[in-house]
């Protein structure tokens, strides 16, 4: 018979990377069942890229090729950033995101470890910059559209741009629950008659709302196995819904409630999974709040009153920019040290 305490043998990198790849399928699951399967075909693509983009980089570094690619951590990134754009992107912009994010943003500054910007955002960043056209060909989820699109027509139309004859862009795609919801009150329309447009459902857009339930499932899964810790999730979420409260609370008509910006873009996603990067986050639980409620406030901010409709990203890198402040000013006192007294 066995007693505690244990000591049991951590888990590796490879390891851990494939346990947040599989907190990852439900999210994935829902989004195939409100989408279709056109997000399997933008996963595999930024998979294979981004294997052969490790690969490359590391033969040009002559560093050995097999270790590195099997640590799962290039496909974690393929998928944080496939599962940020549209599903309906052309095959050359996944390519173009996920390469630059291997590429430049990990392995420029030296590879895994070394990098101060979480490489699917910078991902993500560059292609909503350099490609905004192509970033808005968001799928109409189930039920809602014109037209339903097969998956030989998804995979049609995104390594050849064709459509079924007869069938327009505009007849697919739709502008996010966001992007809508950002212009209509540019149009003076009340929020109550917005939340009624059928691209809504009970807390944020149809379809989508339901993806993030996914990845707060999924998100749960990694507290409960201690992969990421609490303070990040718990941060995060709470500064977008005090953010979002006090807006709400000032002006109901003009400011969405914070349960829609809980439900709303990339929020679940970029708490439980995209912030958690433990190499461009802080390593202190103090640093971690700072971090993850300044993020929050940020992707509210930005949403809001910026010119994107999703801040995630940006909020994600401009907090990465403080993650060396932010872990000089929350260090715990070495012990048995004395302060210097100015």
């Amino acid at each position: 018979m066995l007693f505690a305490p244990f000591i049991s043998k951590p888990d590796n990198v490879s390891q851990i990377m494939l346990r947040v790849m599989l907190a990852l399928i439900p999210g994935i699951a829902l989004y195939v069942w409100y989408f279709g399967p056109a997000i399997l075909i933008s996963l595999t693509l930024a998979s294979v890229t981004a294997l052969a983009t490790e690969a490359a980089m590391l033969k040009l570094r002559d560093r050995p090729v097999a270790p590195f690619v099997k640590d799962n951590t290039a496909l974690l990134t393929a998928w944080l950033l496939a599962l940020s754009i549209p599903s309906l992107a052309p095959w050359w912009l996944v390519v173009v995101g996920t390469a630059f994010a291997i590429s430049v943003s990990k392995h420029l500054y030296g590879g895994l470890g070394n990098n101060p910007f979480n490489p699917a955002m910078i991902g993500y960043a560059v292609l909503i910059i350099s490609f905004p056209v192509q970033m808005t060909h968001w799928l109409t989820p189930h039920g809602l559209g014109q037209v339903e699109l097969t998956f030989l027509d998804q995979l049609n139309f995104i390594f050849s741009g064709a459509l079924p004859p007869g069938v327009t862009l505009d007849a697919i795609t739709m502008a996010t629950p966001l992007d809508t919801l950002k212009t209509q009150l540019h149009l003076d329309r009340p929020m109550q008659d917005i939340m009624g447009m059928p691209i809504y459902g009970r807390l944020a857009g149809q379809g989508s709302e339901m993806v993030a339930w996914g990845f707060m499932l999924g998100g749960a899964y990694l507290l409960a196995t201690r992969i990421i810790s609490w303070h990040i999730p718990v941060f995060y979420l709470g500064s977008i819904f005090a953010t979002a409260g006090i807006f709400h609370l000032i002006d109901p008509a003009h400011y969405a409630t914070p349960l829609f910006h809980w439900f709303s873009g990339a929020a679940m996603i970029g708490a439980f999974f995209i912030l958690t990067d433990p190499v461009t986050g802080p390593t202190t639980p103090r640093g971690k709040m700072i971090f993850a409620a300044g993020a929050g406030f940020l992707t509210y901010i930005i949403r809001v009153f910026g010119g994107f409709p999703d801040g995630m990203a940006f909020a994600t890198l401009l907090m990465n920019i403080c993650v060396p402040l932010i872990d000089a000013y929350t260090q715990p006192k070495v012990f048995g040290r004395k302060e210097k007294k100015a």
